[in-house]
């Protein structure tokens, strides 16, 4: 597996980020089902200026992305980037913490303006949804216990796999052949797996690394990796309502770029920069 050993020793360093929050539901902002909606003019990024707050949908138990801290408090990767774009348009970034589909469910209706979530841009999606542009790159690993003989994509035909329903993980999973068992979180598919209930699940390269330096004696391994890293972008519904917002939020991840801040994020939070594509 290519870089694995760099990308591992440089990753051991993050175990302070260990602990993996439980399933939580309740919404940090405190917002109503009516948060996201337009201002009369029909442009979302003049109706989140004139509230003064932006609302993003996270889950709060995907750590190191989106999670919550020994204080309980709702951080991460995606959080912290998020509060950061909210800055540049001169808003408060406030959270609202669900379950995946849910989350999808509510950016549709309008509930959110848009997910922090590490949403990976799939063509699927760019069907229904505009995409800023990336701010992350990923790449997805097939994680199987260590005598697992799965070592390629092509081996998971066949083979059961775990993951939320609508991932692009399971899309992953089943284009090669597996059949899919819908879960809550990742905590849930690494209990599936230790039970061999299913063969193997995907996720993101950093979160397997930050569930091992949580639990170094898990008997898990990364079987194969996806060849090309998946971008990660914040997605907006599609329209002219989201054009002016696509737009500020485009320039607010340039600013925190060039500026440093979504690399320093990056080490912080996974111990190596995934915030270029290079």
């Amino acid at each position: 597996m290519q870089s694995t050993i760099t990308r591992r020793t440089l990753l051991t360093g993050a175990g302070a980020l260990a602990a993996l929050a439980g399933l939580g539901l309740a919404g940090c902002s405190g917002q109503d089902a009516g948060a996201g909606s337009t201002a009369a003019s029909g442009d979302l990024l003049e109706a989140i200026r004139d509230r003064g707050e932006m609302t993003f949908a996270t889950e709060g138990t995907w750590s190191p992305w989106t999670f919550h801290n020994e204080a309980d408090e709702l951080t991460g990767f995606d959080i912290e980037v998020a509060r950061a774009v909210a800055a540049e348009l001169g808003v408060e970034a406030t959270f609202a913490e669900g379950k995946w589909d849910g989350l999808l469910a509510g950016l549709d209706s309008g509930r959110f303006d848009t997910m922090a979530n590490g949403v990976s841009v799939t063509p699927e999606r760019e069907e229904q949804y505009d995409f800023t542009e990336p701010y992350a790159y990923n790449r997805i690993v097939v994680i199987t216990m260590e005598d697992s003989a799965i070592d390629s994509l092509e081996d998971l035909d066949g083979m059961r796999t775990a993951n939320t329903l609508g991932s692009s993980y399971a899309t992953l999973a089943e284009s090669y052949g597996a059949t899919n068992t819908g879960v809550d979180d990742f905590n849930q598919t690494i209990e599936l797996l230790e039970q061999g209930r299913i063969d193997a699940t995907l996720n993101d390269e950093v979160v397997f690394y930050d569930y091992m330096n949580a639990h170094p004696d898990a008997p898990l391994k990364i079987a194969a990796e996806n060849a090309e890293p998946t971008h990660v972008a914040f997605p907006l519904r599609k329209g002219e309502e989201t054009a002016a917002l696509r737009e500020a939020m485009n320039e607010a991840i340039d600013t925190l770029r060039a500026d440093g801040t979504l690399a320093s994020l990056s080490n912080e939070f996974f111990g190596i920069d995934i915030t270029s594509a290079s």
